[in-house]
């Protein structure tokens, strides 16, 4: 297990690499000139040559490139162009919003949506499993932005049980004001873990192996749960994996939905500002976040099948 996590580590460096060498690319070639953008179009150009000094953006390409990669693997993103502030400081700020976020709505999901797969899978076709085909569809059909306006509607005007925005101050407000944003997204990827796990499920009840257990005489509990339910969850904690991401750039519209702070209105607020220096931190803290995601998505599936190691 060990040798199998060093090999993927090592095969996750090049994939880093690449990475910020897209978002490098990128914002190279977004038109306009981030002095200007910064100091306005009316400034001079003796200001302007000091601002693009100041950023390295006077230098040549390729020195520019490696200056970026290297600040960016040791963290170093530099201040703010539009207030000066620390980069380093305000991700500090945003981050902790935005993956209490992604966590709370992938809990949910795992909690929800497995446990519901799986009944919808043993009693097919059955008033359990039409619940849950119903509750997938309505998870899928509904934009989160929507869903969420909806909740605020009816939880936060209607009924006042929850703030509508903001991200609360202390750890009881905060898990206060996480409830609605974590349902919004929360809800949206129960259905699909729940879809996921009962075609994974009914799958592999139709393998050998569990015809096998079956005529033996085991008890049916013991051959869902400790027979076809551990395999299933192979593809479903892929496809988690994958789902994992997508939630991680629905935060976006969430927090701006709730008005909540985090990574995602922090970037927003870069980008409308025209704040290059920000924009890229951002979206260098979100590829990082894709790359460990698919990790240790790689990792937990060794994990419940420990023969993906000899692969």
């Amino acid at each position: 297990m060990t040798g199998f996590v060093l090999r993927r580590g090592l095969e996750v460096v090049p994939t880093v690499l690449l990475v910020l060498t897209l978002v490098f690319l990128a914002l190279r070639v977004m038109p306009g000139d981030p002095a200007i953008a910064a100091l306005g179009e009316f400034a001079t150009p003796d200001a302007i040559a000091s601002f693009r000094a100041k950023l390295g953006l006077d230098e040549p390409l390729w020195m520019q490139y490696f200056s970026f990669v290297r600040h960016a693997l040791t963290g170093d993103f530099g201040r703010s162009m539009s207030n000066n502030a620390s980069i380093n400081g305000l991700l500090a700020q945003a981050l902790p919003y935005t993956l209490s976020l992604a966590g709370a709505a992938t809990l949910i999901g795992i909690v929800v949506g497995i446990p519901f797969g799986a009944l919808s899978a043993v009693n097919r076709n059955g008033v359990t499993d039409g619940l849950g085909r119903v509750f997938a569809l309505i998870g899928f059909s509904l934009p989160d932005f929507y869903f969420g306006i909806l909740l605020v509607l009816a939880f936060s005007v209607q009924l006042d049980w929850f703030p509508m925005i903001g991200g609360g101050e202390g750890f009881l407000d905060k898990l206060h004001h996480l409830v609605l944003p974590a349902i919004t997204l929360g809800v949206v990827m129960a259905a699909f873990v729940m879809r996921l796990t009962r075609s994974s499920l009914l799958e592999v009840l139709r393998k050998d192996y569990v015809r096998t257990a079956r005529g033996k005489g085991v008890a049916e509990r013991w051959v869902i749960f400790r027979h076809a339910l551990r395999n299933a969850l192979i593809p479903v904690t892929t496809g988690l994996g994958i789902y994992l991401l997508t939630t991680l750039s629905g935060t976006i519209t969430v927090e701006l939905v709730f008005a909540r702070p985090g990574l995602g209105t922090l970037l927003i607020g870069g980008v409308t500002a025209r704040d290059y220096t920000l924009v890229q931190a951002g979206l260098v803290v979100f590829a990082f976040f894709v790359v460990a995601v698919n990790l240790l998505t790689d990792v937990l599936c060794a994990a419940i099948d420990p023969r993906i190691t000899l692969r």
